[in-house]
């Protein structure tokens, strides 16, 4: 691998983290008026509208061929618990921190690929584990930006995000990465579906039209963004830049909401950085990426 193809590659991942920043501070400023199954509806029709525009018909009806359907289903529906456990969060509590809590799940992903995919976990990597929950337990304190059980919201949406990441790793030996691709779209699109009629609202200004149509757009952009930088470099020598959402996240939301992560906050935030790209650098497995939360 050449040092331009790298170098494309992680450009290529950087565009899909800024794409995902934007995606999150704008779906946590739609909720403010737009009920959120209308809002992840919007979501999941542009990934699965457009990435089957796209890939149909290069592929044909190959793209839908696989051996492991209810697993296919089963991955769909972690993201849409994901999602919607994101998007639960995103009413709670600022962009940042959200983002933060969201990179716990290449750590967790450690953890759980130990025990499913029987994978070795070395003792500094497991440190950099424990070092990332605390850091969580820091920003979802009692006291903090959270109150009572909404603390719940981010840490189960990481833990069903590391749950995810872990099956399409498992898939990823036996499936086409594109048809991973489709299901993880359409699975939400489907159920989204069954439950928008009864959330959907006609009373939205011209503003709240576009800004889900750009939600849909920076949503299945980032995560071609994510897929071309995967296909350029190893994941391992990917992971560490990761972590740029963390601060992407961070200005987007300065720039819309005013709002700056201070005191423990900040601390908690940058432990989790610290960890992450600590267990990053020492070679973490390369499973296949995190695709942002989720929204």
């Amino acid at each position: 691998m050449s040092n331009r193809t790298f170098l494309f590659g992680v450009l290529s991942l950087v565009c899909s983290l800024m794409c995902f920043a934007v995606l999150d501070t704008t779906n946590k400023y739609l909720m403010s008026e737009v009920p959120l199954v209308m809002v992840m509806w919007f979501r999941y029709a542009a990934h699965s509208g457009l990435s089957a525009a796209f890939l149909l018909p290069r592929r044909g009806r190959a793209l839908f061929r696989t051996t492991r359907l209810k697993l296919q289903i089963l991955r769909g529906m972690l993201l849409l618990m994901s999602s919607s456990l994101a998007f639960l969060s995103l009413q709670r509590m600022p962009v940042a921190e959200f983002a933060a809590i969201g990179m716990l799940t290449p750590l967790l992903v450690m953890v759980l690929s130990h025990f499913f995919l029987k994978e070795h976990v070395t003792w500094f990597r497991n440190l950099c584990v424990v070092g990332g929950l605390i850091g969580a337990m820091i920003i979802v304190r009692p006291g903090g930006n959270l109150k009572g059980l909404d603390a719940l919201f981010p840490l189960a949406m990481s833990v069903s995000n590391a749950l995810y990441q872990v099956l399409t790793s498992y898939l990823s030996r036996t499936e086409d990465p594109m048809t991973l691709h489709l299901f993880t779209g359409w699975v939400g699109f489907i159920v989204c579906s069954v439950l928008v009629p009864w959330a959907w609202d006609v009373n939205l200004t011209t503003n709240f039209w576009l800004l889900m149509c750009l939600s849909g757009l920076t949503g299945t952009l980032g995560h071609y963004l994510l897929i071309v930088g995967y296909s350029k470099a190893p994941a391992n020598r990917l992971a560490p830049y990761l972590y740029l959402q963390i601060v992407f996240s961070w200005f987007t939301g300065w720039i819309i909401f005013g709002y700056n992560p201070q005191g423990l906050e900040l601390a908690g935030i940058c432990l989790i950085a610290i960890c992450g790209v600590a267990a990053a650098w020492r070679g973490a497995p390369s499973l296949a990426p995190i695709t942002n939360p989720v929204p």
